[in-house]
């Protein structure tokens, strides 16, 4: 029922003799002639104080202030009303016997019984309310009213009332004890609205603690929006949510996350930094609290029952990034205890957000990345041979297995005639993708080369002088060149910097002592060439330095005696098996140990 005008107590409202010794001051000591504080208002005042003192929860309080009061006084309706001091309105916080209508209403300050007292800090006991002009008929049936004002600390707290659907129900000494009683029970409240509000800040800082923990561990956007409502539930008993996101050009918010009463919402809103109330908290960089959106211009109806929206800002390194919009159907739901919690949720919320934006944006870079390396490869592979030539005189193999996706071994078999090939073997500096497309430069490079039919040393040298010409930094390649002559089954090598040849006849091994500078290093190097001949039976192996300085748990090195050892056992085996026997042996050598570099082995087997 609507608030009607302001009453006017009327004086013959206290009944028989009672009134308070001090109009200004109803607490003061009563005219012992007309009242006195008899033993049982003693026993009943420490009982009373006893009872308030063993609760700090407000609930069980007021329950038990309910019936501390029917103990003395058998009402049928009960109330007690305390004060909003953002509205300036007395709302029922805890009630007995009344209507579900009249527990909605609020009673502003000044308004029918209850806000008088609250106006005049002064109780009033009323024998027949249909004599009192403004009256607010909340209930018809009732007759009479007391109600005291509830005071701590000369702070109005609040209003306890009680009504009877009698007339003369009320008598002076009910007035005399609850006056008396009304600083304690508005001290209780207090203390427990008090210990409510610190319980709950603790709460709320623990679960900001346990909101940054949890927020920076989901590094993907839209899993991250849906669990930062979530935990917002847990602070702010909110009935509709949104997460909006500045656009690049940041001129448009758009809705990354929606909530509406107990369901989440896909609606992919767009909108204008220039209007609403989601554009003026990014364009006056500050919470937005509407007690009543019907009365704020710059609200955009977007949710037709909405009445109350708090919108804050998202702020990360200086410039705002989106909003956190909350809204309720009940006006003025939004307290400033909402806005510092959202206010301190929302810079744990940006940094979360930016956080996954980067993490999405370097796994998109990955994928990328990811997809270039397959193809280089593929490139790589395709840039090796697939099958080694075959000769009359001899056989000849290769096992590659690179360190990473692409490595920087590289390896061919050059035609020089039906009965020369050119064997290569070279390791560049490096790994992975810088490795191989210097690899692909080097191999481009020889192959031109090639058509000249030069020998090792010569070939070496050329290379060399093509490296300078395009020199990189830290960039060099070592090379191990050899050509075979299938018609005297003889063998040229030179070397720049490469593992040496191991030679292995009749169960003998030798290390064929070929040197040299590595390519791309040092202009005018010259190399040297060694000629070996060849006899049936014989088993050359040249293999990258991934091979011989392969380590085991112990740190300790493959090294190139177990490579000759195991080359002369293997000797009397086709090439291909040769050279897979000992990519295997390197393996298990290695045991759980990483490969730290590419492993290239080419095996020469003279029929």
């Amino acid at each position: 029922m609507p608030p009607t005008p302001p009453i006017t107590r009327p004086e013959p409202e206290y009944e028989g003799d009672y009134r308070p010794a001090d109009p200004d001051n109803p607490h003061a000591h009563i005219d012992p002639q007309n009242a006195r504080i008899e033993t049982t208002d003693l026993a009943f005042l420490g009982h009373m104080a006893d009872t308030l003192n063993t609760t700090l929860d407000l609930q069980t309080l007021l329950n038990r202030t309910s019936e501390l009061v029917r103990s003395i006084i058998p009402y049928r309706i009960f109330s007690i009303l305390l004060l909003n001091d953002r509205t300036n309105e007395l709302r029922m916080r805890f009630q007995i016997g009344h209507t579900p209508e009249t527990q909605r209403m609020r009673f502003p300050i000044g308004k029918g019984v209850v806000g008088q007292v609250a106006l005049t800090r002064r109780p009033m006991l009323i024998n027949d309310v249909s004599k009192v002009e403004g009256y607010i008929p909340a209930n018809p049936n009732v007759c009479s009213e007391l109600a005291i004002p509830l005071i701590a600390k000369n702070r109005l707290i609040g209003v306890l009332d009680l009504e009877s659907e009698q007339a003369d129900f009320f008598k002076p000494e009910h007035l005399h004890l609850l006056t008396l009683t009304g600083s304690r029970i508005a001290q209780a409240i207090e203390n427990a609205r008090l210990y409510t509000r610190v319980s709950r800040q603790a709460e709320t800082l623990s679960v900001l603690n346990e909101i940054a923990t949890e927020l920076t561990s989901i590094l993907d956007l839209d899993p991250l929006l849906a669990k930062v409502g979530q935990l917002l539930r847990r602070l702010i008993d909110y009935q509709m949510f949104s997460i909006m996101l500045l656009d690049e050009k940041g001129e448009t918010l758009i809705t990354r996350y929606a909530w509406r009463f107990g369901h989440a919402q896909a609606p992919m809103r767009r909108i204008s930094v220039t209007t609403g109330l989601v554009g003026a908290a990014v364009r006056e960089w500050r919470p937005i609290n509407v007690p009543d959106v019907r009365k704020d211009q710059r609200y955009l109806p977007m949710n037709a029952e909405t009445r109350s929206e708090l919108v804050v800002p998202l702020f990360y390194k200086e410039r705002v990034i989106g909003v956190l919009d909350l809204e309720h159907t009940r006006t003025a739901f939004f307290n400033e205890d909402h806005v510092r919690t959202l206010t301190t949720m929302a810079a744990q919320v940006a940094i979360a957000i930016e956080n996954a934006r980067l993490y999405q944006a370097v796994k998109r870079q990955e994928q990328q990345l990811e997809r270039d390396i397959a193809m280089a490869r593929e490139v790589q592979l395709r840039l090796l041979p697939t099958t080694p030539p075959v000769h009359q005189h001899a056989e000849l193999a290769v096992s590659f297995l690179p360190a990473r996706t692409i490595g920087g071994d590289l390896y061919d078999f050059l035609e020089y005639s039906p009965t020369q090939t050119a064997i290569v073997l070279g390791d560049v500096s490096g790994k992975a993708a810088p490795a191989a497309l210097f690899a692909a430069l080097v191999s481009g490079i020889m192959r031109s080369a090639a058509q000249q039919r030069l020998a090792p040393a010569a070939m070496l040298e050329t290379l060399n002088h093509a490296l300078q010409e395009r020199r990189l930094d830290s960039q060099y390649v070592v090379m191990l060149f050899a050509l075979w002559n299938d018609e005297n089954q003889t063998l040229q090598v030179a070397n720049s910097g490469a593992v040496q040849p191991v030679f292995c006849r009749a169960g003998e091994n030798v290390t064929v002592k070929a040197e040299g500078l590595p390519l791309g290093m040092f202009p005018n190097s010259t190399y040297e060439e060694f000629n070996v001949a060849t006899q049936p039976g014989d088993a050359i192996v040249f293999v990258s330095d991934g091979i011989l300085d392969a380590e085991n748990e112990k740190h300790e090195m493959y090294g190139e005696e177990r490579l000759a050892t195991l080359l002369c056992s293997l000797r009397d085996l086709p090439a291909q098996h040769i050279a897979a026997a000992i990519l295997s042996d390197v393996t298990q050598f290695q045991g759980a140990q990483d490969r730290f570099d590419d492993e290239t082995i080419i095996v020469l087997r003279v029929r």
